[in-house]
């Protein structure tokens, strides 16, 4: 192999930068030379791209977003898309293609793997978690943390005005961020897709905390579960409670990765690598039980990850 091709595709997350920096850096480490293409799929649509070097990745690991930067693209979905992609892979003699992003990347990446001889090997940055076969993404960590931040500060304006607080986390079908914030910053109710909720549910474990004598609370809720604000006026009618909407946005993919997101860059890259090295194409890496591995591409992509609802219900023991 003499040339990869580096593309960040679908939603940003903290540690893209680091893991493009990884793989152009190893793979220069194994004589391989390193191409970026640009925005995306839509970069290998238009046949857009950078040479990548160990020194133009320079003073890129702390940086949030991606310097190749990413877009969603609706060609790319389309038969002719795909057939441009794997055109634009062989004129550029790429070898091997890592994908760096989420569950949605890696399903076109396995239409694109049945139109080209290009291996191509995943790697999973995305602050939703919802890959299968990796314990977390990239971003993932650093997408909790900025969240349960800004939650630490609302949680002090809910107890000074004895009010309630619905946090809405990013999360339209899946609520991994959503239950690991809600536990870890003590919340009183967790609202997630893959649970449905009765609103009464919510009413009287409001109107029991009041009985207790807790004047304040926060509600997550992860975007995909509720028109938030309508939820929040029913709770208001129904309990009496002084209820605030606070929308954390997209804040949630943006900042500097922690180290965590840093750390699993770097040995999910070393791991891309390695295999597109010993000819091993159609892959994604990941984190499993506390060993970097890889599963089949197509496995990944027609598996959906569970939630783990146990730490749904110990949240809820913690919260009484």
């Amino acid at each position: 192999m003499k040339r990869i091709g580096v593309v960040t595709s679908g939603g940003d997350a903290p540690g893209m930068n680091a893991a493009i920096r990884a793989v152009v850096r190893i793979a220069y480490s194994k004589d391989f030379h390193a191409l970026g293409f640009k925005r995306g799929w839509e970069g290998l649509i238009t046949n857009t791209s950078t040479v990548l070097t160990p020194r133009s990745v320079g003073g890129i690991l702390q940086l949030g977003g991606t310097i190749l930067n990413t877009s969603r693209s609706p060609q790319f979905r389309k038969r002719d898309g795909i057939e441009k992609t794997a055109e634009t892979l062989a004129s550029n003699n790429v070898e091997g293609l890592i994908v760096i992003g989420g569950g949605g990347s890696f399903k076109g990446a396995l239409e694109l793997s049945r139109e080209t001889d290009t291996m191509i090997v995943g790697i999973p940055a995305t602050i939703d978690n919802d890959v299968f076969g990796t314990d977390e993404t990239i971003g993932f960590d650093t997408a909790v943390n900025t969240a349960v931040k800004e939650i630490d500060k609302i949680r002090d304006t809910a107890i000074s005005h004895e009010r309630v607080f619905a946090v809405e986390v990013m999360g339209r079908r899946r609520g991994f961020l959503a239950l690991t914030v809600g536990l870890t910053v003590g919340a009183e109710i967790i609202l997630v897709p893959e649970v449905k909720y009765a609103e009464d549910d919510i009413f009287k474990t409001l109107r029991e905390n009041s009985a207790k004598g807790k004047k304040s609370g926060i509600i997550v809720v992860a975007e995909g579960v509720a028109h938030v604000s309508r939820l929040v006026g029913e709770i208001e009618e129904n309990t009496g409670a002084e209820v605030r909407l606070s929308i954390l946005g997209y804040a949630q993919r943006g900042g500097s990765p922690t180290a965590r997101s840093r750390l699993l860059a770097n040995l999910f890259a070393n791991k891309a690598v390695e295999l597109l090295s010993r000819e091993q194409g159609n892959k994604i890496v990941g984190l499993h039980k506390g060993r970097i591995t890889s599963i089949d591409l197509e496995k990944s992509c027609k598996t959906e990850k569970p939630l783990n609802l146990k730490l749904l219900k110990l949240a809820n023991i913690l919260a009484t």
